[in-house]
């Protein structure tokens, strides 16, 4: 068995709904298809982007999102339908996120009538611990870098120093071990590598 389909299998013993594709564009046409005529939130994702989900669902649907000249506000925290990325993913079925303004995590934890978390397969580490040792010193120093902050993870190299900075974009994570009550949550893994 590989690690995207232990990771599956696990995620669906924790309750979580779960959707697999070979490809983000297989992945993007089915999110297309299943999230017509609501809101939807969209989370800072660069697996998101690369799927180019914003122009998709944004053509038949009310989209909301900072990345897109949205600024934050409440009209994507109050969408039906959340889709966002994950910052790691443990082949037992943990799923880790990490935030700085809260954002994006909140929007996992509650509000919406169902929250999609899509995810490449360079996202999934072998444990809980590895996933969030992922999170921290892959998937945090990548954005800090691409958002050209000046955190010692951004300037110094790929790994958490566990900064003071101002800048600091890992100030709270979050980790699912099942989809919260009362909110739908489906993870839609891809066999490919997407985003941080």
């Amino acid at each position: 068995m590989s690690p995207l389909e232990r990771t599956a299998e696990a995620l669906r013993q924790r309750g979580f709904a779960v959707s697999v594709f070979a490809t983000a564009a297989e992945a993007a046409d089915y999110l297309d298809s299943v999230i017509d005529r609501t809101t939807v939130g969209f989370g800072g994702s660069m697996t998101l982007e690369a799927m180019h989900l914003w122009e998709r669902l944004g053509s038949h649907n009310e989209v909301y999102s900072h990345l897109h000249g949205f600024p934050l506000g409440p009209e994507a925290a109050e969408a039906a339908v959340y889709v966002t990325s994950v910052n790691g993913l443990a082949e037992t079925g943990e799923v880790v996120n990490i935030d700085g303004i809260g954002n994006r995590v909140a929007s996992t934890l509650y509000g919406h009538e169902k929250v999609y978390l899509v995810a490449g397969r360079n996202k999934i580490a072998p444990t809980e611990e590895d996933a969030v040792f992922r999170a921290r010193n892959t998937a945090a120093p990548l954005n800090a870098r691409r958002k050209k902050m000046r955190t010692p993870c951004a300037v110094n190299g790929e790994r958490c120093y566990d900064c003071k900075s101002p800048d600091r974009i890992c100030r709270g994570l979050v980790v699912l071990w099942g989809p919260m009550t009362g909110m739908e949550t489906e993870v839609v893994l891809i066999d490919e590598e997407l985003g941080y």
